[in-house]
């Protein structure tokens, strides 16, 4: 037997509204939370997680349980919903006109994985890793880094990084999972 919300990404899939509003009110904050810790503004946000829920909703089909947790699926789709908008002509555009007030925030809070997962229950998984592994997640899946980007901020060649990343999720997801 099913559990219920097997049943409830189910019904989703055969495209139920009911079930997609109530996967919505499950998921909104966790993913709003991953969302805001990369773009770092509400406004912005608010209208990822909007789009975020519109491409949940278009490809819901595609979703396959055999590959990973919905969750997990739904949080990928927001991390590289709000990579694509810091890639954006809108957001550079938006950069060249920031106070220096604003930049020294940007700065000082990127070494805060705290603040960007505190509405996440992540935050206490990632923090039982070992030291590099919490430094790598904050970096490539938190922050938004690429490898290329990441590595250069860590100081290992991209392959590296890649194996490390690969690593230290499979160790969370084992944490995770018992």
């Amino acid at each position: 037997m099913k559990s219920q919300p097997d049943l409830l990404i189910n019904r989703l899939q055969e495209g139920s509204e009911v079930a997609f509003n109530r996967i919505y009110d499950r998921y909104k904050d966790a993913l709003y939370g991953i969302i805001y810790g990369i773009v770092k503004e509400e406004e912005v946000a608010q209208e990822i997680l909007q789009d975020v829920f519109v491409k949940i909703w278009r490809n819901r089909t595609s979703y396959d349980a055999d590959a990973g947790r919905f969750f997990t699926w739904a949080l990928n789709i927001s991390r590289n919903a709000s990579i694509d908008y810091l890639r954006s002509k809108r957001h550079k555009n938006k950069l060249k006109n920031l106070s220096t007030d604003n930049f020294v925030d940007i700065i000082v809070s990127k070494d805060n994985l705290d603040e960007q997962t505190d509405t996440l229950f992540l935050k206490e998984w990632v923090q039982k890793l070992e030291p590099m592994c919490v430094r790598i997640i904050d970096i490539i899946f938190f922050k938004g880094f690429t490898f290329k980007d990441g590595a250069e901020e860590l100081g290992m060649p991209s392959g590296t990084l890649k194996t490390r990343h690969r690593k230290c999720l499979n160790s969370l997801r084992k944490m995770m999972v018992g």
